[in-house]
């Protein structure tokens, strides 16, 4: 049986879904094709799950650090299996917005099956011969899990089966200190488990600026979380009917043992199935698309988008990706993907929220860039929390205009939206400085790196050399006699 569309689309995560809404939404004929189930990553593996775990370990260790808002600390008791049956509600309560049901219902056909090219112009799934005009390929990203001798026979967790544990683990190991090995890797000690982060590099959280390495590596270790870096795990042992991680620090063998080892070392992109050379889609070496600024593959009329083309994998990236490719591929516009600015958060407490140049990036593209920091134990609205771990940090050309921030603290990730608007738009220091923000809100605290800059621009001595003898006039003025100012 053949059918054609006007857009055909493999994958029914975010970019897909976002695609696939967008396309039908301007009466083109759609279908979106899944193996698995719709709502991709974020739903079922990704922002959902770990978000809802890590709210049930943030309300815990707030009970134990009550008395920092003058209630006494408690102990919580934590049943992991309500821990994870409100992460399996989050996600069902948001499955409707990522259904079958809601597509089709939008015009979009679901198919359900593996898809494979077939030649220019086709796509079969099962028995099924598809025909399109243009096709998007969105199949997402999948975990890696690097091949250490004896890792396989351990069990390894990834992001896929780790929301299948049913029992806390005691003794937890995380191959990895980016951002999903730290933050889960915080919200299983909150919740009770003993946990080693081992990572390759010098520092966790490579990507972000040393002071946010640092507030987190701190916050980490005083919670009891064992921070392994620059350590390259060899192999997983049983020895007398335990698992055991070995690894070498320098040189020198390190052994841990644990009851669960969780993956969390990059992700690569899903691509092997497709059949891509078909169609003449290039890949890279790792399985990601190559694709142009406006998303499009090498093969005509193919376009790709989200993790599968192997840059930042986000899903706020991938949805971007999804609203614009849709135009691009179905009215021929040349809409850009690239050069836009690109916000993210890693969801750890303290939170790391980040947006546009680093302090380091700047510094190799200016000379003298602006840079200005406000800590969080001057911002009232950190100290009425008893949150005062972090800071703002604005980074800016040298004539004032926002290039980059960082923000670690309490909702830092909500305070680095206002500011990813800012850099988008241009503006400076001084319209941040300028522009009213509620109080006592963590807003404040990039408004008050921006104040400080304003501060030094207009009361430095250059400015008041002519301040100063314009206020001596207006003195005089105001003291001469009424007669004499007429």
């Amino acid at each position: 049986m053949s059918s054609g569309y006007d857009l055909a689309i493999i994958g029914g995560g975010t970019a897909g879904l976002t695609a696939a809404f967008g396309a039908a939404g301007l009466g083109a004929r759609v279908c979106l094709i899944e193996q698995n189930a719709t709502g991709g990553d974020c739903l079922w593996t990704g922002c959902v799950p770990s978000k809802s775990l890590i709210a049930a370990a943030t309300l815990a260790q707030r009970m134990r650090r009550a008395e920092k808002v003058g209630l006494a600390p408690v102990e919580p008791e934590v049943d992991f299996s309500s821990v994870m049956a409100h992460v399996h509600a989050a996600r069902r309560q948001i499955y409707p917005q990522d259904s079958p049901e809601r597509l089709r219902a939008a015009g979009v056909e679901v198919i359900e099956g593996r898809a494979g090219f077939e030649g220019r112009g086709r796509i079969v799934v099962g028995d099924r011969l598809l025909r399109y005009g243009s096709a998007l390929i969105a199949t997402g990203s999948e975990p890696v899990v690097p091949g250490i001798e004896g890792l396989d026979e351990a069990g390894p967790l990834t992001s896929l089966n780790l929301w299948d544990l049913d029992e806390l683990p005691r003794r937890l190991v995380v191959l990895g200190g980016g951002p999903i090995g730290c933050e889960l890797g915080q919200a299983f000690r909150r919740l009770g488990s003993s946990v080693s982060i081992v990572e390759m590099d010098s520092t966790i959280l490579g990507k972000e600026e040393p002071q946010a390495q640092t507030a987190i590596s701190e916050r980490l270790a005083e919670e009891g979380v064992e921070l392994l870096v620059n350590v390259r795990a060899v192999a997983v042992r049983q020895v007398s009917g335990e698992s055991v991680l070995v690894a070498e620090l320098k040189g020198r063998r390190l052994e841990r043992r644990f009851d669960r080892i969780l993956v969390a070392a990059g992700r690569r992109p899903n691509t092997a199935s497709l059949k891509l050379g078909s169609v003449g889609v290039k890949t890279r070496a790792d399985g990601a698309v190559l694709v142009d600024d406006h998303l499009r593959t090498t093969g005509a009329r193919i376009f790709a988008a989200g993790d599968v083309v192997g840059g930042p994998q986000f899903t706020h990236l991938a949805g971007h990706h999804g609203r614009l490719v849709v135009t691009n591929a179905l009215f021929h516009t040349r809409r850009k993907a690239s050069g836009k600015i690109l916000p993210w958060v890693t969801f750890t407490d303290p939170e790391v929220g980040r947006v546009g140049l680093s302090e380091a990036e700047a510094r190799e593209r200016w000379k003298k860039p602006l840079v200005r920091t406000f800590s969080h134990s001057e911002l009232d609205r950190a100290i009425c929390l008893g949150e005062t771990a972090g800071f703002a940090k604005l980074i800016a050309d040298p004539k004032g205009r926002l290039v980059g921030a960082t923000v670690v603290g309490v909702a830092g990730g909500e305070t680095v939206a206002e500011l990813s608007a800012w850099i988008s738009n241009q503006a400076r220091l001084d319209d941040l400085s300028q522009a009213i923000h509620p109080y006592p809100t963590f807003s404040r605290g990039p408004a008050g790196a921006a104040d400080d800059y304003l501060r030094e621009k207009w009361l430095s001595h250059r400015v008041r050399r002519w301040t100063r003898p314009l206020l001596f006039a207006l003195r005089l003025a105001r003291r001469m006699p009424l007669r004499m100012q007429r």
